[in-house]
């Protein structure tokens, strides 16, 4: 949330050899007959076959920060399977006291103040910046944390939240929605949908935003729906980080990054029983859950953001094509190396600052316009 080894390869020239070094030599056998068998293996139309292979860690463009976090193991909980309701919140508590405790830090650190609040019956946070930038008083951002929908309740929830009021000085609602084994969907929604309409009473939704990554990029998206469905006011821009637009197993990152990205690793693990979990009886496919499956006419302009090794790389990148095929405008940022939302982990990372300052840059050009 056990891994790759990280191996390079170092090619030593020696001046004025005659002959290849015994080492390369052998190297250069063993690509051969690696060629040889996958070209055997991909000589007709149909699946990809590819070797069993170790990926090094990603050093060029790649802070160091940044590179111990790619380098890191699998989370031990990535394949979970809680058999009943009861497992389920003893995971889900114990992953969010642990998230919890480094909130406080990072509020300071950022200089951000943190109020828990009720609005519309829902539980939310006010994050926002100590020092409010002039530009921003008069704007306010909506906040869907991730977590698949069953992790990150609380004061967990908050912590990219923390990141853009930080770094981007905003206002900003967090909400902890509901979430199941005891409210699975509409309750998530239902909540969102609930704050998002006394939201756009606080401000002016052509000075707004709604972001989230993973399961808060999904809603994000879904949100955009369902107000539109409604009728309601839509905001100024969107950040749908790393969405997770499309429920089901589809997409060719689920199978190119699966055992690669060290967050999420596998569709296979907890990931898919939590969407199972949350959608219950629905079909996973009905775009409030799986956006992707949505209209996206008329959405907002939005940024987005993932990983080259981000087990959805291509959620991320289907949902990019299919706004731009929208007429939408639409950003997409990929950095190289990072498995899913790694891109918020280290606020000290300056992947984690350019992020951050990239979503807030797309919401300044859009709000007030």
């Amino acid at each position: 949330m056990i891994g790759f080894r990280g191996v390079s390869v170092a090619f030593v020239a020696i001046a004025g050899a005659l002959a290849l070094p015994p080492s390369l030599s052998a190297q250069t056998a063993d690509y051969d007959a690696t060629a040889k068998a996958q070209a055997a293996a991909n000589s007709k139309p149909g699946d990809r076959h590819a070797p069993a292979r170790d990926i090094a860690t990603p050093t060029g463009d790649v802070s160091p920060q940044e590179q111990a976090i790619i380098a890191r193991p699998y989370f031990p909980f990535f394949n979970a399977h809680p058999k009943n309701p009861g497992e389920w919140k003893e995971l889900v508590a114990r992953l969010a006291d642990m998230g919890a405790k480094q909130i406080p830090a990072l509020a300071e650190k950022l200089h951000v103040t943190v109020t828990p609040t009720v609005i519309a019956g829902v539980k939310c946070y006010i994050v926002e910046p100590k020092d409010m930038p002039a530009r921003n008083r008069n704007r306010l951002l909506v906040h869907v944390h991730g977590g698949g929908y069953v992790l990150g309740p609380g004061l967990s929830a908050t912590r990219e939240a923390i990141l853009l009021a930080g770094f981007g000085g905003f206002k900003i609602i967090s909400i902890d929605y509901r979430m199941p084994p005891d409210f699975p969907y509409p309750a998530a929604m239902d909540d969102a949908m609930a704050v998002w309409k006394i939201a756009v009473t606080m401000a002016d939704p052509k000075n707004m935003a709604i972001f989230g990554t993973s399961t808060g990029g999904g809603m994000t998206l879904a949100m955009v729906l369902r107000a539109k469905d409604e009728h309601l006011p839509l905001p100024a821009a969107i950040a749908p980080g790393t969405p997770w637009s499309d429920l089901t197993d589809t997409g060719d990152s689920y199978k190119t990054n699966e055992w690669v990205d060290n967050i999420l690793v596998t569709w296979n693990g907890w990931l898919g029983d939590a969407a199972k979990l949350y959608a219950g009886r629905h079909d996973l496919k009905e775009p409030y859950l799986s956006p992707i499956y949505g209209d996206f006419h008329g959405f907002p302009p939005a940024i987005l953001t993932t990983g080259t090794r981000d087990l959805f790389l291509s959620n991320t990148v289907r949902t990019h094509r299919k706004l731009r095929r929208a007429g939408v405008e639409a950003d997409l940022n990929v950095y190289e190396g990072q498995s899913h939302a790694e891109y918020y982990v280290d606020p000290d990372a300056p992947e984690t600052k350019e992020a951050m300052t990239d979503i807030a840059n797309f919401f300044d050009k859009h709000l007030g316009k």
